[in-house]
């Protein structure tokens, strides 16, 4: 099966201008195009702490999160209307900022998913990513 053809491919995908482009891209090794939109924005954050803040927050409460290690980012696909609660501490996009990524289950050009986006659009709570990279490091299970 193409990396393209998986129900959570066709769920990202859905957000690019050109869906067909985006798993055309993908299918030829590509990264794709993929920009925010009105449902979920980009939260950009060190790597490292976003392994440690995964752990926090735990796997049943997680969305997406891709990883670029060469450069030592992770972006996070938070819910558009709690994105701005974050922007004092780590770096929120703006709506329509494209993000570069792989499909689901894929890794190209070193970026690869840390959460796979599983096609539910579950995403990550903006309070509880908060929570994680804050001064204490404590997310309430």
């Amino acid at each position: 099966m193409a990396a393209s053809t998986s129900r959570a491919a066709w769920w990202l995908s859905a957000y690019s201008a050109s869906p067909a482009s985006a798993r055309a891209a993908w299918d030829r090794g590509a990264l794709a195009a993929i920009p925010s939109s009105g449902d979920w924005r980009v939260v950009e954050a060190p790597l490292i702490r976003s392994v440690l803040a995964m752990q926090q927050i735990g796997s049943d409460r997680l969305g997406p999160a891709l990883a670029a290690p060469a450069s030592g980012l992770a972006w996070w696909l938070v819910p558009a209307e709690e994105a701005d609660q974050l922007d004092d501490l780590l770096t929120v996009h703006p709506a329509g900022w494209v993000l570069r990524c792989p499909p689901p289950a894929a890794a190209i050009e070193g970026r690869f998913w840390l959460e796979l986006p599983d096609g539910s659009g579950r995403l990550t709570s903006a309070a509880l990513l908060g929570a994680a990279f804050g001064p204490t490091g404590a997310v309430e299970r």
